[in-house]
């Protein structure tokens, strides 16, 4: 019963830009590499977070 709204919309997106904000932009950055570097890994770990909630969403609740 997963979410495919939030680990497609969500989840995915923020991984990819967080990807490519830490290995494409950051080595471009001279002063501000570190805090490319650091936001985009932080965006990235976010994305797989939603993802993995995603995973875990149900719109009712299980009732065991």
């Amino acid at each position: 019963m997963a979410s495919k709204p939030i680990i497609v919309g969500v989840g995915i997106p923020m991984i990819i830009v967080g990807a490519l904000m830490a290995w494409l932009w950051a080595p471009m950055e001279g002063d501000f590499k570190n805090q490319v570097e650091l936001i985009g890994s932080t965006i990235g770990i976010l994305g797989v977070v939603f993802a993995v909630s995603g995973l875990f969403y149900t719109k009712e609740p299980v009732m065991h």
